[in-house]
């Protein structure tokens, strides 16, 4: 396969194009090879989408919801062959790539609602003769930067809202995971959205997201990313003081009260763990378990780490598949030395797979490390790979000073059966999202983002909206009998 930009309406490949080849965590095997957008190439898109932003601007919120609805039903006519090309270019079971289309269609049809719903309001004045009105319009053109881990998910969170709002949105895709989201693309265009509307540009973040994030013409970029882009994105950003929308790193604490059924949270912590081997930003890499119940948690945690199995995930049954590449495994080797040279315990995993089926593929084994140092770099630095480390804490108040210790700021999760406690608990913890006996923090309906370096800005619910839209306020003195 191979695959270029989306410009104009129409799919593009220049002559002097730089191609990336796209390998198969599975196996090794390339899968193709994609365009890499350059600073002229982002030059075009933009100019393109500011072309037709008052178009979009002008287009009614019906229309603009026609466009999202029938974008989300075409690509559930597609999901089958859209979650297998996802699993060859980023390796996830094709079952959970289902799962990630079907929630991706139904974020576009949310904001297809949302749509129909914008409107404005009339405010209270100071005076009888004063009217106060309060409209919303588009921010005009718009950037968004998508990563590879839940490409096809990500890439609605960020259209659907800016297509509500009528804005055009340029989209840095993710050059290791490009092909299903042309697919995403193709949908958009037969759904209706006007040519220039939308542009997928697949680049790296040094060339094509920094184009995008310094571009005097986009007047906001939204970032799925780690810490360190998500700093270098603003500080490109402060050029035309553009706005930013940032989701950052996570490194999101597994807490396990005295109380807690230890069985369900061992089940939770085992999935949240390792579901798409660890590379999701809201993944458990530290696991804070009560001094009373560690041992029984830990050894319940271990034998369900050495059960998991691995295959590729084109096959039927298979829940846990490869990383996507020779990097993400260098990083887990390099925190588990490190977490083990520190005096941590190796309770399961440590090594790729020994299955022969599994030699040319990436295929690391799902690692749990106990006693980990507070200061091992599992503990303290997002790992983004298929490794876990549990650390025990005696009270309530040292486990959140643990807890809130670091940087990050995105999720929490708190297991325990006192429900008044733990809610209690919950509301102490620094983090823009706590799951309180769930292992999943995101809600369609409830915005998602998180505190201190884990970002700024929400995504999803009606707050999703909010990074899309100026707000007007146009006051008005009516005239009483032809007097003012």
């Amino acid at each position: 396969m191979k695959r270029g930009f989306f410009i104009g309406g129409v799919w593009q490949s220049p002559d002097d194009c730089e191609f990336h080849t796209v390998t198969e965590p599975a196996s090794g095997n390339p899968v193709g090879s994609v365009c890499l957008a350059d600073e002229r190439i982002v030059d075009q898109a933009v100019e393109a989408a500011e072309s037709v932003a008052p178009q979009m601007a002008a287009m009614p919120g019906s229309q603009r919801a026609a466009i999202l609805n029938g974008t989300a039903d075409l690509m559930e006519q597609r999901e089958q062959e859209m979650a297998i090309l996802l699993t060859r270019e980023q390796g996830k079971p094709v079952q959970d790539n289902i799962k990630e289309i079907r929630f991706g269609a139904e974020v576009l049809r949310y904001y297809a609602g949302e749509a129909l719903r914008l409107g404005g309001s009339i405010r209270p004045a100071s005076s009888a003769s004063v009217r106060n009105l309060v409209t919303y319009h588009p921010i005009g053109v718009c950037a968004a930067i998508v990563p590879w881990n839940y490409p096809v998910d990500l890439y609605a969170w960020k259209i659907g809202p800016a297509i509500a709002a009528g804005c055009p949105i340029v989209m840095k895709s993710p050059h290791e995971t490009p092909f299903a989201i042309g697919m995403v693309v193709d949908c958009l265009h037969e759904a209706g959205m006007p040519s220039g509307a939308i542009a997928d540009l697949p680049g790296f973040g040094h060339i094509t997201g920094r184009a995008l994030s310094s571009h005097p013409k986009v007047r906001m970029i939204s970032a799925t990313a780690s810490i360190a882009a998500g700093q270098d994105i603003m500080r490109c950003a402060a050029g035309n003081l553009k706005r930013v929308n940032l989701e950052l790193g996570g490194h999101s604490p597994f807490i396990v009260m005295d109380d807690a059924d230890i069985e369900d949270a061992a089940r939770a912590a085992h999935r949240r763990s390792f579901s798409n081997m660890g590379q999701i930003c809201i993944t458990v890499n530290r696991i804070l378990v009560a001094q009373s119940v560690h041992r029984e948690f830990s050894e319940i945690l271990a034998e369900l780490t050495n059960a998991t199995q691995l295959g590729n995930g084109l096959d039927e049954g298979v829940d846990y598949g490869p990383v996507l590449n020779q990097s993400v495994i260098d990083r887990v080797e390099s925190h588990q030395k490190d977490a083990l040279a520190k005096g941590g315990t190796l309770l399961a995993g440590g090594s790729r797979s020994a299955q022969s089926e599994h030699k040319n593929g990436f295929f690391y084994r799902p690692t749990l490390i106990d006693n980990a140092p507070l200061d091992s770099l599992p503990m303290g630095e997002e790992t983004y790979g298929p490794l876990a480390a549990i650390a025990s804490f005696e009270t309530t108040e040292e486990m959140l000073t643990i807890a809130n210790s670091l940087e990050y700021g995105l999720a929490a999760y708190i297991y325990g059966e006192d429900l008044e406690r733990v809610w209690s608990l919950g509301e102490r913890l620094d983090f823009g999202a706590v799951g309180v006996n769930v292992n999943d923090t995101s809600e369609l309906h409830a915005p998602f983002g998180g505190w201190k370096m884990s970002g700024m800005g929400r995504e999803l619910g009606p707050e999703g909206l909010d990074a899309f839209l100026e707000a007007k306020h146009i006051k008005i003195r009516l005239r009483h009998n032809g007097k003012q």
